[in-house]
């Protein structure tokens, strides 16, 4: 329970500042787990066949061409996407021979991807980065999984089978006007097969010195209209190394399964889905995580005659997270989504709906001499509406305005107005200018409102009036495809912060401390990637993205944490991947990626090269070896264990590590 860790607080005493200053920071930006949303279909049938039946995977026309729903909640092509999306489409995970979810978003040019510990990850867009980082909205087939202890994402208890995903959006940059608070520096839509896509028998095995993994999945059909499958995973992933050496007792171990059903009657589709989990994460010094859970989520689409289209959507998620004789989490979501999207006109096409969630978190923790640390109140139902409406107006045959509003009711704030507009420019078919301005909001979580601490009489910490955090987003953009072989994508964007959470003691310096709005300012920078194919059977991919924060205090804030609460971000990054295919059977990845150095806690730059070859021994039977973290024994990617971002047995080293895979795919 390596997050938790971070939650728990030093005992602190009246007369000692220090220990209550770093009392708070360890509950502030350490909380990432308990102690301590994209709403759309699937696009339409399989984009990517796997690498196992098309080593080639998509041209680069192709994958402009695929359809996206994250911009606009419509189908789209990636060509004409006024936002600075990212696909990380099927091949590319299979052929990266990612496992984990944040270990296939580092494929994303346009994120900030750190590993903390084994299963605790610091992943953003934009900054803000650390183990709680709460302006990312993360959604898994319209199931949002950010938690609200603390706005963020419980990254440990998040898996997909790899080969079941049919691609990940990755929006950075605001998108609240559809789909509300939290969506504040950026969007990732993972979106997973259709099961009659995932007929038959399929079985992967791996391991390696630090991770083993096998799994197995059988599809199959009732009739034409009715397909399912089912699937069943096991995995493990072995310590990190501390810095100063040893083990750092972070190891991890998840058993899940799920099943998915897909009906098509008379045009409709109907989808029922649902995965259950568990599993357990070692800690250093520390009781033994247990983790269990399961999600179930149906949707219903219908397409009329004259192109409208609606849905309606439902899921349950349950999360329980502890730590025997210390505490832990139960948390219960239902949610209930409908979405109506139609043409007015010849020029104009909407797209409205309306959203409402009700999540019950309990969160018992006991409380010692040691650790006095507790929410008020302990068990809280948490409601939250909206409504929204887009309409993307056609000015001419190549200028496309777009503007949207949602109205989100949030637990603990209110009535959010998220509004947003933006131009596109379609200067020919393969050159797109466009340019936004957006508001989002980070909403307030229990973390924010309902931590208390107590040192005998003493109140150390207690709920304060925290409010949401604020955000004016400019941006620029332009998108081309110089030629049939290469594509290029870049992005600017200025962006206005106000009211950011700051640690703050009461009047005269005393106690208790509260979380309150203290900090503003502005962030900048830039964003590109691109890709070409230098011959028929080898690809490069590659990106940069460049952050500039100039953040300051308002006048009378306690500043306590400096501005490293605001996030621990690198002031650039560089990535580049080649994919090569040879001898007609076989693929050949490499990836170099390159990190500037972290301010606080601080991290050394670095650079890193990973390595995958497959080979198809015959056609249903593919062979695979990767090296990961190839220059170094080990590295640090986040923070030291002794930060104030992070305070506890964190910021461990990350090693070189192999991996053995097979895959195995009967001829149908």
């Amino acid at each position: 329970m390596e997050d938790r860790q971070n939650a728990r607080p030093a005992a602190a005493s009246a007369a000692g500042r220090a220990a209550i200053i770093a009392t708070v920071l360890g509950a502030v930006a350490g909380a990432h787990a308990p102690l301590a949303a994209a709403q759309t279909q699937d696009a339409g049938p399989t984009q990517v066949a796997s690498s196992i039946n098309s080593l080639k995977g998509l041209s680069i026309e192709d994958l402009m061409k695929t359809e996206v729903t994250s911009v606009s909640k419509a189908e789209e092509p990636l060509s004409d996407a006024a936002a600075a999306i990212y696909v990380i489409t099927r091949d590319d995970i299979l052929r990266s021979g990612a496992q984990s979810l944040p270990d296939m978003l580092r494929l994303a040019p346009n994120l900030q991807v750190a590993q903390i510990t084994t299963t605790s990850y610091a992943i953003s867009a934009r900054g803000f980065n650390g183990s709680a980082s709460s302006k990312l909205l993360v959604l898994i087939d319209g199931r949002s999984i950010y938690t609200p202890y603390h706005s963020g994402v419980p990254w440990d208890i998040q898996d997909v089978l790899p080969q079941n995903i049919e691609r990940i959006e990755v929006i950075s940059g605001p998108g609240a006007a559809l789909w509300g608070a939290n969506a504040v520096n950026g969007v990732i839509n993972i979106v997973t097969r259709r099961s009659y896509d995932t007929q038959g028998p399929a079985v992967d095995l791996g391991g390696g010195n630090l991770e083993q993994r096998g799994n197995a999945q059988y599809g199959g059909q009732v009739n034409d209209a009715l397909h399912y499958r089912a699937y069943v995973d096991s995995l493990h992933y072995d310590q990190d190394q501390r810095p100063l050496g040893g083990g750092a007792q972070d190891a991890h171990r998840m058993t899940q399964g799920g099943f998915r059903t897909d009906w098509t009657p008379l045009g409709d589709l109907v989808t029922l889905q649902g995965d259950f989990y568990q599993g357990s994460e070692d800690g250093y010094g520390v009781p033994r995580e247990d983790i269990l859970g399961q999600n179930v989520l149906g949707r219903w689409n219908h397409s009329f005659a004259d192109g409208a289209a609606l849905q309606l959507q439902a899921y349950y998620d349950h999360q329980l997270q502890s730590e025997p004789g210390v505490g832990e989490d139960d948390l219960h979501t239902y949610d209930l989504y409908l979405q109506h999207s139609f043409s007015w006109g010849a020029r104009q096409s909407i797209v409205w709906g309306g959203e409402y969630r009700i999540q019950h978190d309990n969160f018992p923790i006991i409380t010692t001499a040691t650790q006095p640390l507790y929410f008020r109140p302990r068990d809280r139902k948490l409601t939250l509406g909206s409504v929204f409406a887009q309409d993307t107006l056609a000015l001419t045959e190549a200028l496309k305005l777009t503007v949207g509003m949602k109205l989100e009711d949030e637990p603990y704030s209110g009535l959010e107005p998220l509004p947003s507009g933006r131009l596109s420019w379609k200067l020919s078919p393969n050159h797109l200018l466009w340019a936004a301005i957006s508001r989002a909001v980070r909403a307030p979580s229990r973390l924010d409102r309902d931590l208390y601490e107590n040192v005998g009489p003493i109140t150390v910490i207690a709920g304060g009036n925290f409010q949401p955090e604020e955000l004016t987003a400019y941006e620029v953009g332009y998108r081309t495809q110089p030629t049939s072989r290469s594509s290029v994508s870049i992005s600017t964007f200025y962006n206005v912060y106000d009211d950011l959470r700051t640690a703050e003691f009461g009047p005269g310096g005393q106690l208790p401390i509260t979380f309150a709005n203290r900090m503003a300012g502005e962030t900048y920078g830039a964003e590109i990637w691109g890709s070409y194919q230098l011959l028929t059977w080898w690809r490069l991919d590659a990106g940069a993205n460049w952050l500039r924060k100039e953040l300051h205090f308002e006048p009378g804030s306690s500043q306590l944490g400096g501005l490293a609460l605001a996030g621990n971000d690198p002031s650039y990054q560089l990535s580049l991947r080649s994919s090569m295919l040879f001898a007609s059977q076989g693929v050949f990845d490499l990836s170099v990626r390159q990190i500037g150095s972290l301010p606080d806690p601080a991290s050394p730059a670095y650079t890193e090269v990973d390595a995958r070859v497959a080979w198809r021994l015959v056609p249903s039977l593919e062979l695979s070896l990767k090296g990961s973290n190839l220059i170094h024994p080990q590295h640090l990617e986040f923070g030291t264990t002794v930060a104030p971002l992070q305070l506890g047995s964190t910021g461990v080293e990350t090693g070189r590590a192999w991996y053995v895979e097979v895959r195995w795919r009967p001829s149908t």
